[in-house]
Formats: structure tokens, sequence, C-alpha cells
């Protein structure tokens, strides 16, 4: 087991659920409820990650993050060093392919909220934050809690985009699904076979947990 790779990938994952799930909540509550005449366009954008082949993602990252772009420039004044085959690196790549495992549950769920209960609140004199965080937040957090957890595994398991963006660097970039390529790369399948089965079991236990939470929200709703 490489448990620095496991390690990175933990970190990972938390950042990436941590920097995500706000903006999810914003774009997910706004999509639910919004409507205008692009939205179609802007869920499908949010959708794109999930069809688009990471090798995709990943060139056209690694092309805005090199340093003839303006981001990569930026970064090198900034902080004196590239940006590219960095942890920042996969981190930003890691919340782009993350957004619609985010925000589409939470859509969902508030779009599950009865409107009554939005313009009951508003009757009774609730303001729109009050009404978000006493009423709205306690009914669509099964919907936030699956967006959490498929997020957290999905980065896990990331492989192509994280390659291109952050290349296989010890310490630095080599996730845990990179560090099981390389382990077969070199033959050594006993090592391969346990960090594929930690993997596996993180994915059936985030799926498991996201049915469990869809029967609850069924029962309970």
């Amino acid at each position: 087991m490489d448990w620095q790779a496991l390690q990175l990938s933990l970190l990972l994952g938390g950042l990436t659920v941590t920097i995500l799930l706000p903006l999810a909540l914003v774009l997910g509550r706004w999509l639910a409820l919004a409507r205008f005449r692009g939205r179609a366009l802007v869920e499908a954008l949010v959708t794109l990650p999930l069809v688009l082949p990471p090798t995709v993602i990943g060139f056209y990252l690694l092309s805005a993050m090199g340093p003839q772009s303006w981001a990569g420039q930026a970064w090198t004044a900034l902080f004196g060093s590239s940006l590219a085959f960095t942890f920042e690196a996969i981190l930003f790549a890691s919340i782009l392919v993350n957004l619609p495992f985010a925000v589409q549950p939470v859509q969902r769920a508030f779009e599950s909220i009865d409107p009554d209960l939005r313009d009951a609140a508003a009757t009774c004199g609730h303001s729109l934050w009050h009404s978000l965080w006493r009423i709205e937040l306690p009914l669509a957090w099964p919907g936030i809690v699956t967006g959490a957890v498929l997020t957290f595994a999905h980065t896990l398991g990331e492989f192509g985009v994280v390659l291109m963006v952050g290349g296989s660097i010890p310490g630095e970039t080599r996730t845990l699904a990179l560090s099981l390529y390389d382990r077969v790369q070199a033959f050594d399948m006993a090592s391969a076979n346990e960090m594929a089965l930690l993997l596996m079991a993180i994915s059936l236990v985030a799926v498991s947990l996201s049915f469990l939470l869809a029967q609850w929200t069924r029962r309970h709703g």
C-alpha cells in the first residue's frame, strides 16, 4: 500500500468537497428555482465533465495552466513557481471535474421542496436567509450529503485529468489511482490489488450511502 499516495488522495478529496460544496449549494439552488432562457445551457455546462473524455478536460486545463497562459504567468508572478504539475493544479482540476457530482444532487434536493413552504415562510415574514437555514437546508440535506459523498469518492478514483495536469510526482501529485497504475506498470500485482480493493470499497460505500439517503428521503419526504 502506498500510504503517501493514500494520504494525498484523502487530502485532495477533503479539500475538493470543502471548496466545492458551498459552490454547489449556491449553484444547485439557483438552478432549481431560477427560470431564464439560458438555463438549459448552464445545466449542460455543469453536466459536461460527465461526458467529456478526461484527456480532453486535462488537455485544456494543462494548456490554461501552462507557462505561456495568462493564468500560468500570473501564478508564477505571485508564487514564483509553475502552476502545472503541482498539487494546486490537481485540486483545481478536481473541483472542475466533480462539479456535476456535487451540483446535481443538491439541485434535485432543492427542486423536491414544496414551493408552498417557501411561500408560507415569506408570508410569515421570514427572510431569505432564515428560510434557507431553518426550512430548506434541513429538507435538502440528503441531497447535500449525497453530493459530498459522491464528490469525495470520485476524487479518490479520478485518473485521467489528474495525470494530465499533475503527472505522477511522489508526495505532490501522485494519488492512489495513479500509484495503482504505476504498480501495474511495474508488475507489482499484490500492491496494485490492495489499492484497487480499497478504492472499490470506498466507491461501494459511497454509492450505497447515496441509495440509502434516497430511500430515506422517499419514506420521510
